[in-house]
């Protein structure tokens, strides 16, 4: 048995059988992670004991919140190797973490910034808001099917580029990018890297020192952790020069009726009343994680995508996106299906075999209307899965194939991992 089915299965609530005697399976972690009791009770053990206001009053409780909310900070400062737990700032989620290196640099007319053309919307809509805001330039750098080229990366760092912001490992199709050899090349040009982590520091070993990036952004609620609470993690003297979003309560040494003293970072980028729980919950979460390894949750994540992969390869309707060997895209099995819609494939699967994946653009829609593509179908893996779900998931996409004719041209679906179409018909939405 893997350690799944031994330690980590058992405590997730969410993963017990249900009164009619089905077993849910479990295979939407990229979207969002379940949550194991330890960081239920860190919660409710906040709300029972100690509810209180940390960094104000004197009294028991918000002693005791404020030591553990400062702990949390030092636990998410070891969880990345950041080495200094005054680089980690608690935010709501890693899109309010991307927007605060985003709005709090001083971008001048004409700055630019590069990312890729798989990004997130959290990762792209910013840039657009500046562009038209503060007049910054966003360059695309086209991703290849599988690998990425360093000469490529050189080639489209312009001048006046001040920001290149990318994805670690793409909650698209489960690639990781090479940061550490990215970091270089971006450092020698004399730009900054912003890094979102959120699907790879819930799976793989972070090194920030090892890695060098200037600002790395994380979100709880995909690495086992509470919802509405992200972090962003940066050397000091990167966050000394962010411009906060917010200011207010907790943000000032001091204030008068016409002017303040910021605090240092990270107090200054935390204003007003903190989600303590949440805090509590993912310092909590971190701890559990360290208790199983990422090493062994990257090891089991291969075995199961290439488990699911070897029981699909031999139906010709299933086209796999991204790398094609499963340990390249570990956490992430995402495809197409010839003549089945995502949405209908989804359904199906969770009405029929109780299997729970997303379909859809995955908010990565640019990618998608480029291609002029409709969506796909993804299933991600974690520490909670088994075999058995990897099983699930293959019964489920054969019965599907077996029971609906193929009505769509193969091209259709392959077409998902195509170049970006040269042009089709606008869509109505």
């Amino acid at each position: 048995m893997s350690f799944s089915d031994v330690i980590v299965r058992r405590d997730f609530p969410a993963l017990r059988e249900r009164s009619e005697g089905t077993v849910p399976v479990y295979l939407d972690s990229a979207c969002m992670s379940l949550v194991p009791q330890a960081v239920l009770g860190a919660m409710e053990e906040y709300y029972r004991d100690f509810p209180g206001c940390a960094g104000r009053s004197l009294h028991r409780f918000a002693e005791e919140v404020s030591h553990r909310y400062e702990r949390s900070r030092e636990l998410c400062s070891e969880f990345l190797s950041l080495g200094d737990p005054r680089g980690i700032v608690f935010l709501r989620n890693a899109t309010e973490a991307l927007n605060l290196v985003g709005q709090g640099l001083p971008w001048k007319r004409g700055d630019r910034v590069l990312i890729s053309d798989q990004e997130h919307n959290s990762n792209l809509v910013l840039w657009q808001r500046l562009a038209a805001e503060r007049g910054i330039r966003i360059d695309v750098l086209a991703l290849p099917e599988s690998g990425f080229d360093l000469e490529q990366l050189r080639g489209q760092l312009h001048r006046s580029t001040r920001l290149v912001s990318l994805f670690h490992t793409s909650n698209l199709d489960g690639r990781s990018l090479p940061i550490r050899e990215i970091a270089e090349v971006v450092h020698d040009h004399g730009a900054q890297l912003l890094v979102d982590g959120c699907q790879a520091a819930p799976h793989l070993p972070v090194d920030l020192r090892e890695l060098r990036v200037d600002y790395y952004a994380v979100s709880a609620h995909k690495m086992m952790g509470p919802t509405g609470v992200g972090f962003l993690a940066a050397p000091f003297e990167q966050l000394s020069g962010l411009r906060p979003l917010l200011t207010g309560g907790e943000t000032v040494e001091w204030s008068t009726l016409t002017q303040h003293a910021l605090r240092p970072p990270p107090h200054r980028f935390e204003a007003g009343l903190q989600n303590y729980a949440g805090v509590l919950g993912t310092g909590a979460a971190i701890e559990y994680l360290g208790r199983i390894g990422r090493d062994q949750i990257t090891a089991h994540d291969r075995a199961l995508n290439a488990r699911v992969s070897r029981g699909l390869a031999d139906q010709p309707r299933v086209h796999v996106l991204g790398p094609s060997a499963p340990a390249d895209r570990p956490s992430v099995y995402a495809f197409a299906l010839d003549g089945v819609d995502p949405a209908d494939a989804a359904l199906f699967l969770d009405a029929g075999h109780h299997v729970m994946v997303r379909s859809g653009r995955h908010c990565v829609h640019s990618w998608y209307e480029a291609r002029g593509l409709e969506g796909n179908v993804r299933a991600s893996f974690y520490a909670y899965n088994t075999e058995a779900d990897a099983d699930a998931l293959v019964n489920g996409v054969t019965e599907l194939l077996e029971r609906v004719p193929e009505s769509a041209p193969k091209t259709t679906a392959r077409r998902t991992m195509a170049a970006p179409a040269r042009a089709r018909p606008k869509r109505k939405r």
